[in-house]
């Protein structure tokens, strides 16, 4: 929200010389956040000139000038610059004549955009100052001719400072407005918080309201039969009838200036003061043709494919949710957020008539969105808008409308208030005090509410605060705790650092998580954070490992329609991740998310237990209810490799990315958490057939294994389809079940103190056996004096029948009492390749 400061002088007493940084500060200890400050970038001299005569001269471009004689300072006395009284000034422009008034800048003034002046030969004439249009003078985008004073009804003397009498002078100070505090948007809000933090006397542009009722001008029916989700769609409409507008009347320059340093430009007279009454008490307003009115006026939810062509040219299809405002000849206005074409207001418009109402922020709020039609009244709409200050909004606009329009009230209008009071909220006494941490006096708690506009009833043992119908934020005693604390100062608080209660620290999950991340980090890869919904595409392409689709969470309310589902995977999180990266040029990544994972019951419905109001902890069986409701969310993580390792430098070619790389730092990472996994020949639907690796855990004392994941490269195809590189590394782990089978104790295993001994052994196998459970054979064979085994080659060619292949695997064996002859080693190895040959009929290949 932007303030300018002469403006908010006019409702609370700003001492002279008030500098923005000053405001800035007040507005900041009251809890409004700065945002900047905004003036016009424009110094003097700058004077009112009139123009005497002109010579028009065509140059050998095919430009006609005008070279001027300009009088900018009355007979007798000095020019602004100390220069001649009258100038000769060369000007391209034809829209004035002898005898206007113009806005003169004389040498030494600097324009927007540093644009300095001085007297300068052009078009074989001295140019002494230049006659300024309104967008050189920052004021709008007008440049096609120079501004006429009397085109906004000035006729000041010669000589007089433009920048005085254009508003020019004027800065602003701009807040961030938070979504509860919607009264800020407005002159009347910000008056009143600079009020609360520096004592000044407020006055509230809002008090003054017309006696009496209007005469019924224009009926009015508000029908909304069949609120949305409980929300009737307006609570108040009031209108007010004006005639005899005059088109031709200009915005006065003062408000054309107030507007401009609030970010809106100015179009007419009657839009520019329905958007100053907006900005001034936070009321936006919509003013109608009334001549182009066909019949009552209807409040209503849109029909089934109803159409509305909006102010902006655009012919839209409406939602049944959408409210419009609507007459006999169907939809004129989206309420709260534009106006329609049928009723626009033009040059011919002679009779208007105001709206002011106050429509349901969260109507306004998914109309604006779903029409992608944010606006100033829209924006304000959604935050809340005072019920009570409807009245005064058409009061003040048809005001101005007779002050600066000629128009004429004919006092005929409607009035509809169907609006709830807000609600009271119990204050128990010494709440705040318990709440905030600081001994606020009874007189402290009662003045700071009061001075925010509540009332307040004395009740047993605490206080019946009534809001103000500005503040519907103020919903419970917390609420009226922060105002209590805002209002007080919050240099009251002291600052504490809190002590840590004894024998409480991360659980021992925490731990574990934060082990595996930092672990991750170190490995050097980078931590990145998806966004947990995907496509149904996504959840088809990854969401398995085989060909049956995962079961996955639809979103009742998505915020892309494109991904209504919650994740089941955290691959496609991290694929979107790469590709954003590949295209800024980063083409090498190794990058990992650790994040929850959606897995629904097939069968189960969730999010059908209704949740119950936050004023109170739920009971148990209640809390039991909530969780049923919501699927499974175990953690996992995900890794995503691919581009060079290793970059490529003098005498060392690149080393790219490959599945190893995956695998290693799966195994680290299992080291750090100590989890003794296994890795064996797995398949996925997204990844290489013959690349592919399922990660298990064994438990137990028998063979008994769980899969806690996979690893691999995505299928080559895939690959170019999403426009990576051919190789992409990935894995994903279920994280909760490592954590779930992490040691709960580290075991030291004790130092060797014989030699090894070392032995080979290959056999030759069917292609279809996987390397990893030929080992595991192997293994299980050779006994407890095998220390360690590893595969080493994998050998498919001469020497080997087509179909078969050739695996070795060095074995390492070792004794903890005693040094190992070479034949028991060779017994122990002849054992372990008896029993492979046994499950899968290996030969031992000399």
């Amino acid at each position: 929200m932007r303030i300018p400061l002469s403006w908010l002088a006019e409702y609370v007493d700003l001492p002279a010389g008030t500098t923005i940084d000053e405001v800035h500060a007040a507005l900041v200890s009251v809890g409004l956040e700065e945002e900047g400050s905004h003036q016009f970038d424009i110094d003097g001299p700058v004077v009112v000139g009139e123009v005497l005569d002109f010579t028009e001269e065509p140059q050998s471009n095919g430009k006609t000038i005008r070279w001027c004689t300009v009088r900018v300072a009355a007979p007798g006395q000095a020019a602004a610059d100390g220069g001649a009284d009258v100038r000769g000034i060369v000007c391209g422009a034809h829209n004035f004549f002898p005898g206007d008034k113009v806005v003169v800048t004389l040498p030494g003034a600097v324009l927007p955009g540093n644009f300095a002046i001085a007297a300068r030969k052009t078009y074989g004439h001295v140019s002494d100052g230049m006659i300024a249009s309104t967008r050189e003078l920052g004021l709008g985008e007008e440049h096609d001719g120079i501004l006429r004073l009397s085109s906004l009804g000035l006729d000041p003397a010669v000589g007089t400072d433009a920048l005085e009498l254009l508003g020019l002078t004027d800065a602003a100070v701009e807040v961030n407005v938070t979504p509860d505090r919607g009264y800020a948007f407005s002159i009347r809000g910000i008056a009143r918080e600079y009020a609360h933090a520096t004592g000044a006397t407020f006055r509230d542009p809002a008090s003054v309201r017309p006696a009496g009722a209007p005469a019924e001008g224009v009926a009015v029916t508000v029908s909304d039969d069949a609120p949305i989700r409980g929300r009737v769609g307006a609570t108040v409409f009031v209108t007010r009838v004006v005639r005899g507008v005059d088109q031709t009347a200009p915005t006065p320059a003062w408000m054309i200036a107030r507007l401009k340093l609030a970010g809106i430009r100015s179009i007419s007279l009657v839009v520019d003061i329905t958007n100053y009454v907006m900005l001034e008490l936070g009321q936006p307003l919509h003013g109608y043709d009334l001549d182009l009115v066909r019949g009552g006026i209807v409040v209503r939810r849109a029909a089934p494919g109803e159409t509305l062509k909006t102010l902006d040219g655009q012919v839209r299809t409406l939602d049944p949710e959408d409210l419009v405002i609507a007459d006999d000849t169907g939809a004129i206005g989206l309420a709260g957020v534009m106006g329609g074409f049928s009723t626009e207001i033009s040059d011919a418009t002679s009779a208007v008539l105001i709206e002011a109402a106050n429509f349901d922020p969260v109507t306004v709020a998914r109309t604006a969105r779903r029409h992608k039609l944010p606006s100033e009244a829209s924006k304000r709409f959604e935050r809340g808008v005072d019920p009570e200050v409807a009245v005064a909004a058409a009061a003040r606009a048809v005001q101005l409308l007779e002050e600066l329009g000629g128009a004429r009230a004919d006092g005929t209008g409607s009035g509809y208030h169907a609006h709830d009071q807000l609600a009271p909220i119990f204050l128990p006494d010494r709440y705040i005090s318990g709440l905030v941490g600081v001994e606020y006096t009874d007189d402290e708690i009662t003045s700071s509410l009061i001075e925010i506009g509540a009332t307040l009833e004395y009740a047993h043992d605490g206080l019946l605060v009534s809001p103000p119908s500005w503040r519907p934020d103020l919903t419970h005693k917390s609420t009226l705790a922060e105002e209590v604390a805002r209002i007080v100062g919050y240099s009251r608080i002291p600052s504490v650092i809190p002590t840590a209660p004894p024998g409480r620290g991360l659980t021992r999950e925490q731990q574990l998580r934060r082990l595996a991340a930092e672990t991750l980090a170190a490995s050097g890869s980078t931590e990145v954070l998806a966004y947990p919904f995907i496509s149904s595409a996504s959840n088809r392409t990854f969401g398995s490992a085989d060909d049956t689709v995962a079961p996955a969470v639809k979103l009742a309310n998505p915020l892309d329609s494109e991904a209504p589902l919650l994740r089941t995977t955290l691959l496609p999180g991290l694929i979107d991740i790469a590709r954003r990266n590949l295209s800024r040029g980063l083409t090498d990544l190794s990058v990992y998310e650790i994040g929850a994972v959606f897995l629904p019951v097939a069968g189960a419905d969730y999010g059908v237990v209704e949740v119950p109001s936050g004023a109170s902890l739920p009971a148990a069986p209640v809390l039991d209810d909530l969780n049923a409701s919501i699927p499974p969310q175990p953690w996992h993580v995900g890794l995503l490799f691919l581009g060079n390792a290793v970059e490529k430098q003098p005498g060392q070619p690149a080393v790219p990315f490959g599945i190893a790389d995956v695998l290693d730092t799966v195994r680290l990472l299992a080291t750090a958490l100590d989890v003794p996994v296994t890795v064996r020949q797995g398949s996925h639907s997204a990844l290489h057939p013959g690349r592919t690796a399922e990660i298990v855990v064994p438990v137990g004392a028998g063979a008994d294994v769980v899969s806690v994941g996979y690893v691999g490269e995505l299928l080559p195809a895939l690959a170019a389809e999403l426009d990576l590189p051919r190789v992409v590394g990935v894995a994903e782990l279920d994280l909760s079940s490592l954590m779930e089978l992490a040691a709960r104790s580290v075991q030291a295993s004790p130092l060797a103190g014989y030699p090894a001994a070392t032995q080979d052994v290959s056999l030759v196998v069917a292609e279809s056996v996987a390397a990893g459970d030929v080992l595991d054979a192997v293994s299980s064979g050779a006994g407890e004096l095998l220390e360690g085994i590893h595969l080493v080659d994998d050998y498919r060619g001469n020497g080997i029948d087509g179909g078969s292949k050739s695996l070795t695997f060095a074995l390492r064996f070792r004794a903890s009492d005693r040094t190992l002859t070479a034949a028991e080693a060779s017994e122990a190895r002849i054992a372990g390749a008896a029993e492979a040959s046994r499950r899968f009929g290996a030969i031992v290949r000399e």
